[in-house]
């Protein structure tokens, strides 16, 4: 196996530029570029070829290794798009007359894809709040099924991550910046050192309980897409294993973060809080800032490589330089400090409470945790699982019922020390329920609000009914216990309340007045 020249590498990118390269029809030819990869898109499938570059972070210089990253591309990205990620070819031929899975010795290799329309890629498209809900879904399961890096691995320790995080400020700092750049890589810096020592247990502790797995590595919306329905996540790292056994929540902080720079910040909150749901793993809440900061950095960094190649075009070189500044003012965001809030939900089942969580936790910085859900977790039942039963019996005893609280309560304790506000979504009807969260927001030292919700007695029990109806809730009240919550609601008493805020949500609540009262 022999590695053509330089010059011989741009003959061979310039004959494949042509259909007679490919062994089938290729008439819609198109080419892209990336800083790493040439991409050629020939009838009905996709093929990437590696550049032979050293950047770094990246060492595709030799033929070997780039036939070596083919194969792990193509392995690693069966996982989540087995449907898309065909083969590895050789590109035989000459250099002035490639040939795709040709006789004769290698070339080249590229990896086999199969085509989509570039007009589906989530950059590039409207992203939905159902789109979002799928791929939390996804990523959920997927992080469920993977590899756990083991014990005595160097991926993701503190000092693996700190590094990662120096490095890339280090590269940033000699990129293409200016003066307002500079001081934005300054505080950044400054915002790292002054937060990283307070972080360095809590990722040692999820390394430990095996949180840091074979992930995708680079996920965000140019590597995301929809075709007829079915979503495709593709284009995971391959060259270098450190950059893919990562925190699983690092993986959500990347595409939180894009999802936030692409201007919609109600969509990153939508999927944080839907992937937390689908795993519990709020453990991980404490370093969401740690990595949505890291994230815009490395993209700010992707950026600043691409600004520095040749040939580029003068439109191009302003669109880059654009989002080198706006990433770095994205990684800046995440800096902020806030003050975080305990929220109660107070209000029987059918009130609302859920539906105007979902709208809080989409419009305000809050995490949202939800009783029904937590409730089967802790039965080891999906939110989805049907659990009916009769009041006090089944998963809803008063024992059960305890237990329930009991894990908001550590939840809650666990959300606001990580710097997070908290919505805890449960009835709340007893003053003994109460009492635990009105003492942790004491201990904390922060504000408790309580959301006291309300509707009339015949929307609940149609509300109820109809949600019994469709079975799409993680609830199982039925009009049973709706009945019998009238005769468990304690009243809140004047000591209890710190901030009470009454919520009519039939016809419908002051929503903007309600943000506005719970923002920071």
């Amino acid at each position: 196996m022999s590695s053509v020249s330089l010059s011989d590498y741009a003959l061979m990118i310039t004959g494949l530029q042509s259909p007679a390269a490919y062994p089938h029809p290729a008439e819609r030819l198109t080419h892209l570029e990336t800083h790493a990869s040439h991409v050629f898109l020939a009838g009905d499938f996709a093929y990437k070829v590696k550049k032979p570059v050293n950047l770094g972070f990246l060492d595709f210089s030799a033929l070997e290794r780039r036939r070596f990253f083919c194969g792990e591309e193509w392995r690693l990205n069966r996982r989540l798009a087995p449907d898309t990620y065909l083969s590895v070819v050789p590109i035989t031929g000459t250099p002035e007359a490639p040939r795709v899975a040709g006789l004769g010795e290698a070339l080249e290799y590229t990896v086999m894809m199969r085509r989509f329309p570039q007009r589906a890629l989530l950059s590039r498209r409207r992203v939905t709040p159902d789109i979002v809900d799928r791929i939390a879904e996804r990523l959920a399961a997927f992080h469920a099924t993977i590899a756990a890096a083991p014990a005595d691995s160097p991926y993701g320790t503190p000092d693996t991550v700190l590094s990662a995080l120096l490095d890339t400020l280090s590269d940033l700092s000699k990129g293409p910046v200016g003066a307002a750049e500079a001081g934005r890589i300054r505080s950044l810096s400054a915002w790292l050192q002054t937060n990283f020592p307070g972080l360095r247990g809590l990722i040692e502790q999820r390394r430990r309980d095996g949180w840091v797995r074979e992930c995708h590595g680079d996920l965000h919306r140019d590597n995301i897409a929809e075709v007829d329905g079915r979503l495709i996540i593709f284009d995971g790292i391959e060259f270098d294993p450190a950059l893919r056994w990562i925190d699983t929540i690092n993986e959500v902080a990347f595409l939180a973060m894009d999802l936030a720079q692409a201007e919609a910040q109600p969509l990153a909150r939508r999927f944080i809080n839907h992937y937390l749901e689908r795993t519990g793993d709020y453990g991980g809440v404490g370093l969401l800032d740690l990595y949505r900061v890291y994230r815009a950095m490395v993209r700010a960094k992707v950026t600043g490589i691409r600004l520095s190649q040749p040939a580029l075009e003068a439109n191009e070189v302003l669109h880059h330089r654009a989002e080198f500044v706006r990433y770095l003012a994205q990684a800046e965001v995440y800096t902020a400090t806030h003050k975080p809030r305990l929220i109660l939900t107070h209000g029987r089942s059918g009130s609302g409470k859920t539906h105007l969580a979902v709208i809080l936790r989409e419009n305000l910085r809050l995490i949202h945790i939800r009783s029904d859900i937590e409730r089967k977790r802790l039965f080891g039942l999906r939110p989805e699982a049907s659990a009916t039963a009769t009041a006090g019996s089944g998963i809803y005893t008063p024992e059960a019922t305890r237990r329930t609280y009991g894990r908001l309560l550590d939840l809650a304790a666990s959300i606001l020390r990580a710097g997070y506000s908290v919505l805890v979504d449960a009835t709340f009807l007893g003053r003994a329920q109460r009492r635990p969260f009105l003492g942790l927001a004491r201990d904390l030292g922060v504000r408790c609000t309580i959301l006291a919700i309300e509707a009339p007695d015949a929307i609940l029990r149609a509300r109820v009914a109809k949600r019994l109806a469709e079975g799409c809730d993680a609830s199982d009240a039925d009009l049973s216990i709706v009945d019998a919550q009238r005769s468990q609601h304690e009243p809140l008493l004047p000591e209890e309340i710190d901030e009470l805020i009454s919520v009519h949500t039939h016809p419908g609540a002051d929503l903007e007045a309600l943000f506005a009262r719970l923002g920071d």
